[in-house]
């Protein structure tokens, strides 16, 4: 059984390939380290081909370049100038701007090929699906024993025409039509009658897969609680109001989160459950409501203070906007217990990201850094570091090709993996830098938000909702 999906590839790519290259999820320090990169070499085609083809997923190293080819394969291009040849077809057509490729990826079900099956399979699905028309690298990822899987990068430009692919909902089922014969061919079971509308972005799965919940996810859990703290459908709708969500009544009930722009359809996100008999039969299944238990607030603790409160010098800028950002997702104090009624929805989804706001945090609060310009200068100043350490590094690097002594040749060697060690670490703070340059001002957005929607409720009534039907 194979599932497969594919996606158009535009914007920020950074922080695919930041996930893909974490030291913390990698093994070898070599297939994440790649000296001179800079944050706008993040955004561009190289990232997406480095993330597919990279030595720490498909299992093999540089010394054994010969077994690597055979996992990284290139259709109408070369796996090493991949990169170089799509840019080429681009510009000569005039069409290097917008979305810069197309990912996809199909994935096996454990246990059923192995990787020199999946690669074969994954090699003669391009072929079939795009070898006519388009520069394509398949490479098999290995670096989970029970996720093996196939990578697809694909220009978006034919080399033939110049005509962009674009990806219908026909493309989307001629892959899995094609994908599903192929495994037929070599012997691998196949989703029978698959159902359509169900799937769901990779994004979404992988984020799921990593225990990180999606806001969506955040929607069918609002949506359960509301189900299991109801004994009528009027309770419900009452429920969900309580946490701010927008109601609309048709055909599938659509529900929009507070601050979000669009409706998400339930029944068609989350299964027959969700539809409007579905949720009739699962509050009527019940014999009482869920009332859920506050726990009573710690005693309070004695504190002397130092000094005045007048002359304490108030946390302003980044570090406060961080601090206060954290108080309003209920994170903060620590003995705080979250209240989801209290906290609201766009905080919420953002605790997938607790470890990524934690960091950056502590960044702010080591270095004291309260304003753009004090961060853009201590970025400057990392970078700089990054620089001069990559260049003594290469100069070691060179330096030990001549170095015949054994014991000299493993002294530099262990001076370059300090160094390696230390780019590292100052290429995580830069990015983190970057993340905090982006992530405060949509903090201060939402918070914004918040505010607004606060001030609605306050001072206008929630209008009621349609004449609704009692238990039944």
């Amino acid at each position: 059984m194979a599932t497969t999906s594919i996606w158009a590839v535009k914007g920020w790519l950074g922080q695919v390939v930041i996930y893909a290259e974490n030291p913390e999820k990698t093994a070898n320090p070599a297939c994440y380290e790649k000296e001179g990169m800079t944050a706008a070499q993040a955004q561009g085609l190289s990232d997406i081909i480095d993330y597919a083809a990279q030595s720490c997923k498909t299992g093999l190293t540089d010394e054994h370049a010969e077994i690597m080819r055979h996992f990284v394969t290139g259709i109408n291009c070369q796996p090493e100038t991949a990169r170089d040849e799509m840019m080429a077809t681009k510009e000569h057509y005039g069409k290097d701007e917008g979305v810069v490729a197309y990912h996809g990826y199909q994935s096996f079900a454990p246990g059923e090929a192995t990787p020199e099956m999946a690669h074969e399979i994954g090699v003669r699905l391009a072929q079939r699906l795009w070898g006519d028309r388009y520069q394509v690298i398949v490479a098999t990822h290995l670096d989970k024993a029970n996720h093996l899987h196939n990578h697809f990068v694909m220009n978006n430009v034919s080399m033939v025409d110049g005509r962009k692919y674009y990806r219908s909902n026909q493309d989307y089922y001629n892959m899995q039509k094609e994908s599903d014969s192929l495994c037929r061919e070599y012997g691998l079971s196949v989703i029978e009658n698959p159902k359509r509308g169900k799937s769901k972005h990779y994004g979404e799965w992988k984020a799921e897969q990593d225990g990180r919940q999606t806001w969506r996810g955040i929607v069918k859990s609002d949506v359960d609680a509301a189900i299991r703290g109801a004994m009528t459908e009027r309770q419900f709708w009452e429920n969900l109001r309580k946490l701010g969500y927008e109601i609309k009544q048709g055909k599938d009930i659509s529900l929009r989160p507070p601050g979000k722009e669009r409706f998400v359809r339930l029944c068609r996100n989350f299964g027959d459950d969700y539809t409007i008999e579905g949720i009739r039969r699962r509050i009527l299944a019940q014999t009482r409501p869920e009332r859920r238990v506050i726990p009573p607030d710690p005693p309070p603790k004695r504190v002397h203070f130092k000094g005045t409160l007048h002359n304490a010098r108030r946390m302003t800028g980044l570090r406060a906007l961080y601090f206060y950002y954290l108080y309003r997702m209920g994170v903060l104090p620590k003995k705080r217990e979250p209240n989801p009624k209290r906290v609201y929805f766009l905080f919420r989804e953002d605790i997938r990201f607790m470890q990524n706001i934690a960091r950056e945090t502590w960044l702010l609060v080591t270095h004291r850094i309260d304003t753009a310009e004090q961060l853009a200068a201590h970025k400057d100043g990392l970078t700089a570091q990054f620089k001069t350490l990559c260049t003594n590094r290469k100069r070691l690097r060179h330096q030990a090709r001549n170095i015949q002594d054994e014991e000299k040749s493993a002294a530099v060697k262990s001076e370059i993996a300090a160094l390696s060690m230390k780019i590292g670490e100052l290429r995580r703070e830069v990015r983190l830098c970057e993340d905090i340059e982006m992530r405060s001002g949509v903090m201060r957005d939402k918070i914004r938000r918040a505010q607004e929607d606060e001030q609605k409720s306050n001072v206008k009534e929630m209008k009621p909702h349609e004449p609704l039907r009692g238990r039944r």
